[in-house]
């Protein structure tokens, strides 16, 4: 009824970046799990392009209120499907109200847009900047939407304190763990060692796991989502007292974002490094220690830290 009467789609909308031959893409896991390449922007850079409208039937007129283009940062929260909530709102008019009646483009340009926050798409939250045309009619406006997205760089952190902790049970086992860095670039590589300074139960295995813990919501609406990432076997069999096992963990195999902490008040992305010792009686002991991960840009600087805890115990 309403292509009948004249509301339905009678143009087609597409956005052409203005760089978009030469502008780096980046893979991006879809909701159906393909991968598409979506352009990649930086905090500070120019959007612009064109907007191509396609008329289906040259010549015959098609009226509107106004055509207007956005460019929107918007966290949505899967969990509230009904409220998404916006943190960049740029638009532009492109045409007065009229009529159309021959397919035409408009240029469009947002100049050093801020874009403080990095792309994100989670277990409960997307983070996602887009740009939306809209054509306003009377009854259905045409609607065409085309994601981007951003990275956020970072310069090397000022301290970078190596992670140096003793853990244990009581005179039953007593190690010490180092890795030699608590913040790490997504391409990094985790280095570290594990020290048995006392061995009095029998662990038959260790290993090593990349845990990413996503909030969302605040208060008594914290819910919190626990991903384990990637897991390295350090150790099949038993340990004795003096040993010492080397760890290398290579970042660059993992799928990780950034760390994020409190993304306009609304949600936060951190890692673990999670240590397990599995003893004979399939008992597991665990300690977990945070780090930070990073986009990385130009410059360094590295600096010691020292601590000391104690295990969890998984029954």
């Amino acid at each position: 009824m309403v292509s009948w009467l004249g509301y339905g789609n009678s143009a087609t909308i597409s956005i052409v970046l203005e760089d978009e031959e030469t502008r780096t893409k980046v893979p991006v896991l879809m909701d159906d799990d393909t991968k598409q390449f979506q352009h990649l922007f930086y905090d500070g850079d120019n959007v612009s392009g064109q907007v191509n409208i396609k008329l289906k039937q040259e010549g015959k007129k098609l009226e509107h209120q106004g055509i207007r283009i956005e460019f929107l940062g918007q966290i949505e929260m899967f969990y509230d499907k009904g409220n998404n909530y916006e943190f960049v709102k740029l638009d532009r008019d492109l045409a007065r109200p009229g009529e159309l009646t021959q397919s035409c483009s408009f240029p469009f340009e947002f100049l050093k847009v801020v874009k403080q926050y990095e792309s994100y798409t989670g277990r409960n939250v997307k983070l996602r900047y887009f740009l939306r045309v809209t054509i306003a009619r009377r009854l259905v406006d045409l609607v065409h939407e085309r994601e981007v997205i951003v990275h956020q760089l970072s310069s090397y952190p000022e301290t970078n304190s190596p992670l140096k902790m003793e853990v244990g049970i009581e005179d039953c086992l007593h190690i010490e763990f180092e890795y030699n860095r608590s913040k790490y670039h997504l391409n990094d590589v985790i280095v570290g060692k594990i020290y048995f300074i006392l061995v009095r139960i029998k662990i038959k295995h260790m290993e090593l796991s990349i845990l990413k813990r996503e909030t969302t919501g605040s208060g008594a609406n914290t819910y919190n989502e626990n991903e384990q990432i990637g897991r390295y076997e350090i150790m099949d069999g038993a340990p004795v007292r003096g040993e010492s096992i080397p760890i290398r963990l290579f970042l660059s195999a993992y799928d990780l974002s950034p760390t994020m902490k409190d993304v306009n008040k609304k949600f936060s992305v951190r890692y673990y490094l999670n240590l397990v010792l599995v003893d004979e009686d399939d008992r597991r002991y665990f300690k977990q220690q945070e780090i930070t991960v990073w986009r990385k840009s130009p410059n360094s600087l590295v600096s010691p830290k020292r601590g000391v805890a104690a295990f969890g115990k998984d029954d």
